[in-house]
């Protein structure tokens, strides 16, 4: 037999009984024209006949079924193809009886100049026939759904799971069509997967789907489905095959997780708490529930609150006090609520009490009953809107985060006949947790930034006075960032001689640690410029400062400083002097300040802009400018020129526009340039500084030189008393004296020359000595027995405030008195 399957090497000269007499297998050769050439002793075994009966006749007389030609053809040409072929066919014993044999038919091969085709046949056996049995009582009983459906997409078998699955009995499936059973759209694309398979014969796999079904009506299901083509021994599509699995629990826990990442990126987009109290009640409908309903403690939409129940905090109050902060509903208008958004709710599902949002648990109640004596006594508004809109499920999850009660989410079914189950409760739990902790973060983010803003507040000047040297207005608005407010500080600070001191600044970040680093860098700028230091020089030493803290910050707890880090400030400081008309300024990474002429020109001075406050290690450079009387000087912070562009010379140009309008009244200009440049959001705090300068008159200030001579002492004091009169201040005539008569003493004996006097009125009366020593006076106690060294201390108990400042060549002591 080995070589009869050879084909084409079998020699020519060899026969066929020569070929199959020694093979023990059931074999035969058949010709071209089915005629029998080679007859194997196998064969005679396995249907008895001999080989002289059947070599030479036709191999259609050894079926059992007449053949069909065209069948026979094609089994022909595959074999002339190299292919072969196989099946089971019925054959003739010699006694009569029908066989089914395992027919192989090989590929065709040349024998003696004829095509010929070797067949082999094995009868099935027993232990097949026993295989079969648990095969099919294995597809009968499996838990897939198995069934066959023909070319027309009609039933022909099904096993008892597909029945138990679809709830419709076998005979009422048996040659009908999915379509005539299960009507709608899911049918019609099942049936639209089958005729692709029928047409094309590649299979369709893991097809899932959710539908009802007869056998359980009051719930979906989800499926996956896969359809097989079934080709016959002509590997001709005959039919299709499917299988279906119930996959409802994966099915729902896929559905859960994309619920949940879902509502991760629609529940807490912004840090407000109805907002987002709101979202989870829309996410929730009509996904999940008909009807939804937010309630929030009191404390927990209260800026000042700290929100209540710890689970610790021992016994709360029977009735808590909560307010509907979101609610929703698939009908119009939320008809089912009885309370609305902002009113006062005492809702909690009876029999329960304030328990139920310290102990955390969800409540399910699967079949609501508005007829319950615990809902009609406790509830009777609710009682009767159950029975108008027909709610009829109800799950109630308290609101907890970081161990704090902040409310209840109740989610209610009524157009969805499904009442919710116990796995439902774990997709509302997860839904209103992850809300929890938004409610909780935007409740936290409300209290700090209130908190800011409050300290921010009170560490910005009040009420700013340029003296009688400017005329100042200011405007303010913190930033509506997530952020919070930021640090952005402004003051006018007067100082000896009419001077006025003007400083503006921007604390990187935001939030209360911006706040409280602007209120350090503000109390400094005002202690420095006491000092009279010039304006580079106090920024130097703020410079110093703002090192200082970051270091001790850097040095303290890692989390202390995830919460503290200060980062940095710029800052611009400004002296303008009434008496020269000259403005001396310095800038620590600053936007310059603007300058607007009394004819409407504007222009930008540019100091030398120096590096932000808290690098350290580079200096810092003043500018000096000459301001007409009357000239609109304006300080701002960059939150007011960056604008939507982020484009600061285009927000200095608008600026500079705004500005140069000619408006009498400062306050409602400062007003107006803010509400026109504000950037809408706002990312940043906005400040804004005008000042309006003034010249002293000739008549407000006299100077005279004082010879270095302790003679020219009274010649000094005798002209600024007649100077005082002249003023009518006479009151002041006696302190004036003995005030010039100390300072300008003690320039003669211990300071150098030139020495000066010069005498100031504006609000005050001023007396300034200037003298060429850098020596810095020296308030000291005389002894009783001391005959000096009063001179100073009689000064400061004379002055309402004195003091000395630094000049290039030298220095100014200087005394001022109150004008009655």
């Amino acid at each position: 037999m080995d070589s009869a399957r050879k084909g084409s090497d079998v020699a020519a000269s060899a026969g066929p009984r020569d070929l199959l007499d020694a093979s023990t297998d059931a074999a035969a050769v058949v010709d071209a024209n089915g005629v029998v050439v080679g007859w194997t002793r196998g064969a005679e075994e396995l249907l008895g006949y001999l080989a002289p009966e059947v070599v030479g006749g036709s191999v259609a007389r050894l079926l059992a079924m007449p053949g069909d030609p065209v069948r026979v053809a094609g089994i022909a040409e595959r074999c002339r193809a190299g292919m072969g072929w196989s099946g089971l066919i019925p054959v003739r014993h010699r006694d009569g009886r029908s066989i089914d044999v395992d027919l192989r038919v090989s590929a065709s091969f040349r024998m003696g100049g004829d095509e010929c085709f070797l067949i082999s046949a094995r009868e099935q056996r027993q232990q097949w026939r026993v295989g079969q049995s648990v095969l099919d009582g294995f597809l009968t009983r499996s838990p897939v759904g198995m069934a066959v459906m023909d070319a027309q997409l009609r039933y022909v078998w099904l096993n008892d799971t597909l029945e138990r699955f679809g709830g419709v009995p076998r005979e009422q499936r048996l040659g009908r069509r999915l379509s005539e059973l299960l009507p709608g759209l899911q049918a019609d694309t099942i049936e639209g997967l089958m005729r692709k398979v029928l047409a094309t014969g590649v299979p369709v796999t893991d097809y899932e789907y959710v539908g009802w079904s007869w056998a359980d009506p009051h719930r979906q299901h989800a499926y996956s489905t896969s359809f097989f083509p079934l080709v016959d021994a002509d590997n001709s599509v005959t039919g299709v095959c499917y299988m279906v699995l119930d996959v409802t629990e994966r099915w729902n826990a896929r559905q859960l997780l994309s619920l949940v990442n879902e509502a991760g990126t629609r529940i807490g987009r912004t840090l407000d708490v109805m907002r987002t109290a709101q979202e989870l009640a829309d996410f929730a409908v009509p996904r999940f529930a008909d009807f939804v309903v937010v309630d929030l403690l009191e404390p927990v939409l209260s800026a000042e609150g700290h929100g209540a129940w710890l689970t610790d905090a021992g016994l709360a109050p029977a009735k808590p006090v909560m307010r509907r902060a979101g609610m929703s509903s698939v009908r119009e208008g939320c008809p089912e609520a009885v309370a609305g958004i902002g009113d006062k709710v005492d809702f909690l599902p009876p029999p329960h009490d304030v328990g139920l949002l310290i102990d955390g648990e969800p409540i399910l109640i699967p079949v609501l009953d508005p007829s319950d004596d615990l809902w009609v006594s406790e509830q009777p508004a609710r009682a009767a809107s159950i029975r108008e809109f027909g709610l009829h499920s109800l799950i109630s999850v308290p609101m907890r985060a970081r161990n704090t009660a902040l409310g209840l989410a109740t989610f209610v079914r009524s157009l969805n006949p499904v009442a919710f189950r116990a796995d439902d409760v774990l997709l509302a739990r997860e839904l209103v947790a992850r809300a929890a902790l938004c409610v909780d973060n935007a409740r936290r983010y409300t209290r700090e930034h209130a908190a800011a803003v409050t300290l921010q507040r009170s560490l910005l000047p009040h009420a700013l006075t340029g003296g009688t040297a400017l005329e100042v207005a200011s405007s303010y608005l913190p930033a509506d960032a997530p952020g919070g407010v930021g640090g952005d500080w402004f003051d006018v600070i007067p100082l000896s001689g009419a001077r006025v001191g003007l400083v503006v600044g921007d604390v990187v970040g935001h939030g209360i640690t911006a706040a409280a680093a602007m209120g350090r860098l503000r109390t400094a700028v005002q202690t420095l410029a006491d000092m009279e230091m010039p304006p580079d020089e106090l920024l130097a030493h703020l410079d110093d400062l703002v090192l200082r803290l970051g270091e001790e910050e850097s040095g303290g707890d890692a989390a202390d400083r995830h919460m503290t880090t200060f980062l940095g400030a710029t800052c611009l400081y400004a002296v303008y002097d009434p008496v020269t008309r000259r403005c001396t300024m310095a800038r620590a990474g600053h936007p310059p300040p603007v300058v607007v002429a009394p004819d409407g020109h504007v222009h930008f001075p540019e100091p030398p802009a120096g590096p932000p406050l808290g690098l350290g290690g580079m200096a810092f450079e003043a500018t000096e400018i000459e301001l007409a009387e009357n000239s609109l000087f304006g300080l701002y912070t960059n939150g007011l020129i960056e604008g939507a562009d982020r484009d600061m010379e285009r927000g200095m140009s608008r600026l500079g526009d705004v500005l140069s309008r000619p408006d009498p009244d400062l306050g409602a200009l400062c007003t107006s340039a803010v509400q026109q440049l504000v950037p809408v959001p706002q990312p940043d705090d906005i400040a804004l500084l005008l000042a309006r300068t003034h010249a002293l008159g000739a008549d407000q200030v006299v100077s005279w030189d004082v010879p270095a001579d302790p003679s020219a002492v009274a010649d000094v004091r005798a002209g600024a008393t007649r100077q005082v009169g002249a003023w009518g201040l006479g009151e002041l005539a006696m302190t004036t004296e003995l005030v010039v008569s100390e300072l300008v003493t003690n320039a003669i004996r211990y300071a150098a020359p030139p020495i000066r006097l010069r005498l100031l009125r504006d609000s005050r009366l001023t007396c300034e000595v200037a003298d060429a020593s850098s020596t810095a006076p020296r308030l000291r106690h005389a002894r009783s027995t001391d005959e000096g060294g009063r001179g100073l201390f009689l000064v400061a108990q004379l002055a309402h405030r004195w003091g000395a400042r630094y000049t290039a060549g030298g220095k100014i002591i200087w005394a001022e008195q109150e004008i009655p």
